[in-house]
């Protein structure tokens, strides 16, 4: 069998290499002083705020704009971003974020701004999301996923400006992953200036269209199914940062209006690390080149047509290792591929049925003939490298015989038809889901199931999976930051359904209980102890089956210099050299 699968890799890669050496224009000035990454598929908006598909992000996330906090890459932990430093109240509710000065927005060729970053804009972005009174709540759709799938604008009582350059944030509950949700990839800073411009003209959707962000990159242009093409941001922050002594608190006293903030407030300012230079764009242009076929990506990369390629198949990650000018940077994923059940339909309402269909499909063969050794089998949503893993959770078994009979007991009788959903999209957490819907199919067939494979182009299968015409489906999630709550709330929580990140539109007062019994400590281990509780109730109940976790791969050619796997989300260019 695989012989067959390489085989038929080389004939499709020498195809692939033929089409590419057709390419007639000379891109060699081009290559000298840019990035050329070939990208799986169209971003469905310039704004990460408005869709949490990974394309998305890394279109936009890291290369136009920046957050108040990001995660370090190598060691997960919160650090500054646009906020220098951070207070928190004692009793957890109240988070004052100093600003980072001198801090420029993109000039574009649509846009010039005339002041620099400030508390408004912070006030801006975080406010168009979480209030539905706000003038551009609703433009472009009025839907943001990620913070929706939290219940975040619920909790969130007053965004504050203490001065130009401070902000306070105050929770009507606290929670404990709080900081890390402002760092993932959908916490971006817009400009206020530029949406105060736009709608003014009354043209409000362009700031979704026409990005700008104070990001390493600036947008210059977008042809669907061709390519996007980004200009280095000549006056990004992070370079004058490291011209001079950066400007982190190191103290509380460093903050603005300091002798406002009382006994109520933590001693010490949170800090947790220092500027680098990791996001400077070395190069003067970025192009995503936007090529769906993976062997067509792969043949890119090997003629040079791309310097980097997303989500290498696993049938060609041997490829790439044997050749001396490409390179393969993997990385444990922080990530999970599922089997979700529609629960909202009967008879998949029913948790015999859902176990029966989980008996019925072996998950060992599937992480053989899908992930080639290349990811781990799952028995929870999280991942080993999770500080909340459970390594002696419950996990189900497959056994057609229980399969059966649970489903003889629940009233299915032999013939019944269901539907399987799989993905047209390859994604680290399932590289190919249409050929593990085929091997569920013949598992299904064993046990009196008719099993129908359903797959739309990306857009419309997103779309009719939020209006839950899935009987069931093979998707997963790849984690936007380190916290546990950032696997389970937007999974399965009751809120998260109306977000579309819920597949199993389940919802279930108990689960949502323990959730948020987990945010209300700080301690790690009452945290771990709460989420054990929460794998129980999942095994039980099981709305959905996950399968596997998947590392995560990188392929890019040599000439690129620091290239890093970012395991909390989006693809970043902005530290990445270039020599030739």
């Amino acid at each position: 069998m695989y012989i067959g699968v390489v085989k038929r890799l080389t004939v499709a890669l020498c195809t692939a290499l033929l089409i590419v050496s057709c390419a007639k224009q000379n891109k060699k000035a081009f290559y000298n002083t840019g990035i050329i990454y070939c990208s799986e598929s169209n971003p469905v908006t310039f704004n990460p705020q408005l869709d949490t598909s990974s394309t998305t992000s890394d279109a936009t996330s890291h290369q136009l704009y920046d957050r108040l906090l990001d995660f370090d890459p190598d060691s997960g932990r919160i650090v500054p971003s646009l906020a220098s430093s951070w207070l928190v109240t004692n009793d957890g509710l109240t988070y004052a974020f100093q600003l980072r000065r001198d801090v420029k927005f993109h000039q574009t060729h649509y846009f010039t701004p005339t002041r620099n970053f400030n508390a408004d804009d912070v006030i801006f972005s975080i406010n168009r999301w979480r209030l539905p009174s706000h003038p551009y709540h609703s433009v472009s759709g009025g839907r943001y996923p990620y913070f929706e799938s939290l219940g975040l604008a619920q909790n969130i009582a007053s965004v504050e400006r203490v001065n130009g350059y401070r902000v306070e944030i105050t929770l009507h509950r606290r929670d404990s992953s709080f900081l890390a949700n402002l760092a993932t990839d959908f916490a971006v800073i817009l400009s206020q200036e530029y949406a105060t411009t736009l709608f003014e003209a009354g043209s409000p959707s362009k700031i979704d269209i026409l990005p700008v962000g104070t990001g390493p990159f600036k947008f210059e242009s977008y042809r669907k199914d061709r390519f996007i093409k980004y200009l280095r941001h000549e006056d990004y922050w992070r370079k004058s940062e490291l011209r001079g002594d950066d400007n982190v608190a190191s103290s509380a006293d460093d903050f603005d209006n300091r002798s406002n903030v009382d006994a109520n407030w933590q001693d010490n300012v949170q800090l947790n690390g220092n500027i680098s230079n990791d996001d400077v764009a070395n190069v003067q242009q970025l192009i995503f080149d936007i090529t769906p076929r993976s062997s067509l990506r792969l043949a890119k990369l090997m003629t040079g047509e791309c310097d980097a390629t997303a989500f290498p198949a696993q049938t060609e990650l041997e490829v790439i290792r044997a050749r001396n000018d490409l390179t393969l940077a993997e990385k444990p994923g922080l990530n999970i591929g599922f089997w979700a059940f529609n629960t909202q339909r009967p008879p998949f309402d029913n948790p015999d049925v859902r176990r029966a269909l989980a008996a019925a499909i072996d998950k060992n063969t599937l992480l053989e003939a899908v992930y080639f050794d290349s990811a781990t089998r799952a028995k929870t949503l999280l991942p080993a490298a999770s500080w909340a893993f459970q390594n002696d959770a419950d996990d189900t078994a497959y056994n057609p015989v229980l399969a059966r009979q649970l489903l003889a007991n629940a009233g299915v009788n032999e013939g019944f038809s269901m539907t399987i959903w799989a993905m047209p999209v390859e994604r680290a957490y399932n590289p190919n889901a249409t050929k593990m819907a085929e091997l569920i199919q013949r598992y299904l067939q064993d046990v009196g199931i008719e099993a129908t494979i359903v797959s739309y182009d990306w857009a419309t299968f997103r779309r009719h999976l939020q209006d839950g015409l899935h009987d069931s489906v093979l998707i997963g999630w790849s984690a936007d930051n380190g916290d546990p709550d950032n696997f389970y709330r937007p999974l399965l929580s009751c809120g998260a359904i109306p977000s579309g990140t819920n597949r199993a539109m389940w919802c279930d007062e108990d689960y949502d209980s323990l959730l948020n019994a987990a945010l209300q400590t700080e301690d790690i281990d009452e945290r771990t102890a709460i989420y054990h509780q929460v794998n129980r109730l999942l095994y039980e109940r099981l709305p959905l089956v996950p399968i596997a976790h998947a590392y995560r791969y990188q392929a890019y050619r040599e000439e690129l210099n620091g290239v890093v796997i970012n395991p909390f989300g989006g693809v970043r260019f902005g530290g990445v050299e270039k020599t030739l």
